[in-house]
């Protein structure tokens, strides 16, 4: 990749020519930098439509500031993050930001939203870097110039984008000095902006916001609901995709298959969800493989854990066990068929006015109720509970709230989600699970290496729930007979 002309700071990159003039810029003559300065044409957009989800972005706005009247409410999108030396990862706006803006990732970087107190509510503001300057050399001389990392939106495009009026944030942190009253920010994502309001705020009030903005997202408005179809419709592709190289991968590692994935998530979407877990034989027992670098052989089980994001930052979270030459041994049959009871149990309890752990309890029975029967575990099944004996084999949760965060919601109150009740409008995963070390000398040898999960994306509807990736099968009969007519 091209190399910049010289490492700057935040400050340096205001003052491109005066700092070539001072020898920052080696090589950039006078006329240089006069040419650079004009013969470029007008590109303002100006006929821009408002964001698909400008109408809810506004309504949780609205309820985020009836929630803290007279209190200006700071959300930091974050920085960018180096990665290796000059180079930074891609960016992804903190999702308390895209939440409340529906800030696109190309131009989000360093954005904050603020919303300033006012007799009638709040007043809301993003503040975000405006386009390069070309009078000042920015735009070719600074390391985040739009020659360097592409054009953004102006201030002015940004507010026919995001119906928002919009700011320099380069200016906002001296703004935020100065102001007065109580303040609250989301934490752990600007610290110039957090250095700032140092004096202003606490961590427990600043706690609360980050609390009311993950309770916010445990019911998804129809936008929502949309993109996470949207999301699931994309991974079903692509888990396509994977069982049609299946053979190509044998001759490779598990990489062919998590590439083969990330392929179908860039093209369709923003990114992967989340590190895809691309896990062949007994990698399947360790429950968050992302190495994804072991072998690929028939007569194991591939256990594919993925899903794609949305350009809205939506993603889907789908697990499939597949057998890697297209059919189950009977004993991986046996196994995978207790989970699929499981999760059968599982999504049965996922109701409207039911306990969010109703569906936990249901899968655990379950499984429980297979070791016993197996003779893995001493029973009654009632005392495995108890005692959760099944967990040395289960192993984990049933499954989580879902959305712009493949594990979202997480600092909603635990009595707001886990020991919360389940409303129209939640979706979840439904994810149990059987883990027989390949070291486990407490099972038969016949076991020890198999792992099995099957995961699905529901909704909470007003009468039951949808399961939002029906789009590939889950029973081992049909597993067969789908990878079997994709191969033909």
């Amino acid at each position: 990749m091209a190399d910049e002309l010289t490492p700057e700071t935040p400050e340096e990159a205001e003052e491109p020519i005066k700092q070539r003039k001072n020898g920052l810029y080696p090589g950039v003559s006078d006329e240089l930098a006069e040419n650079m300065k004009s013969g470029w044409a007008d590109t303002e957009l100006r006929d821009l439509e408002p964001i698909a989800q400008a109408a809810e972005t506004a309504a949780r706005r609205a309820a985020l500031s009836a929630r803290f009247p007279g209190e200006r409410l700071v959300i930091p999108a974050g920085n960018l993050k180096t990665r290796s030396n000059d180079t930074e990862y891609a960016f992804r706006a903190s999702v308390e930001y895209a939440y409340l803006t529906g800030g696109r990732p190309d131009e989000s970087a360093d954005g904050v939203l603020v919303l300033e107190p006012t007799d009638a509510g709040h007043d809301a503001t993003i503040y975000l870097l405006p386009r390069s300057d070309r009078e000042n050399g920015e735009f070719w001389l600074s390391g985040q110039g739009e020659l360097w990392v592409g054009r953004r939106h102006s201030l002015t495009e940004a507010e026919k984008l995001y119906g928002l009026p919009a700011s320099d944030v380069r200016k906002l942190a001296e703004t935020l000095r100065e102001a007065t009253g109580p303040v609250r920010v989301v934490r752990g994502y600007d610290a110039g902006i957090e250095a700032a309001l140092t004096d202003k705020v606490t961590a427990e009030r600043d706690e609360e916001l980050r609390c009311f903005l993950s309770e916010a997202r445990l019911v998804k408005d129809d936008f929502e609901v949309g993109e996470l179809q949207k999301a699931v419709d994309s991974t079903v592709r692509g888990f396509e995709d994977v069982v049609r190289v299946l053979d190509k991968a044998q001759a490779t590692s598990e990489r062919y298959i998590e590439g083969t994935f990330f392929l179908r998530a860039r093209v369709e979407g923003n990114d992967i969800g989340y590190g895809t877990i691309a896990a062949a034989g007994s990698h399947a027992c360790t429950l968050h493989w992302v190495r994804n670098d072991g072998p690929v052989r028939a007569g194991d089980l591939l256990l594919l854990d993925a899903g794609v994001e949305t350009h809205t930052y939506y993603t889907a979270d789908v697990t499939r066990t597949l057998p890697v030459d297209g059919r189950f041994t009977e004993i991986q049959k046996k196994i995978y068929d207790a989970v699929y009871d499981a999760q059968e149990a599982g999504i049965a309890a996922v109701q409207p006015g039911g306990k969010y752990r109703d569906f936990h309890d249901a899968a655990q029975r379950v499984l429980a109720e297979r070791l016993v029967e197996w003779g893995l575990v001493e029973g009654p099944v009632e005392r495995v509970l108890e005692l959760g004996l099944q967990r040395r084999w289960t192993l984990h949760g049933t499954g989580h709230m879902l959305g712009m965060d493949v594990h979202d919601c997480a600092a909603a109150r635990v009595e707001s989600y886990v020991d919360g009740t389940l409303e129209p409008g939640m979706v979840l995963t439904v994810e149990p699970g059987l883990y027989f070390q390949a070291d486990d000398l407490t099972v038969p040898e016949e076991y020890r290496g198999i792992g099995v999960r099957i995961e699905d994306d529901l909704l909470v509807t007003a009468d039951g729930n949808r399961n939002l990736s029906d789009g590939l099968p889950r029973r081992s009969d049909e597993v067969e007979a789908w990878m079997a007519s994709l191969k033909a």
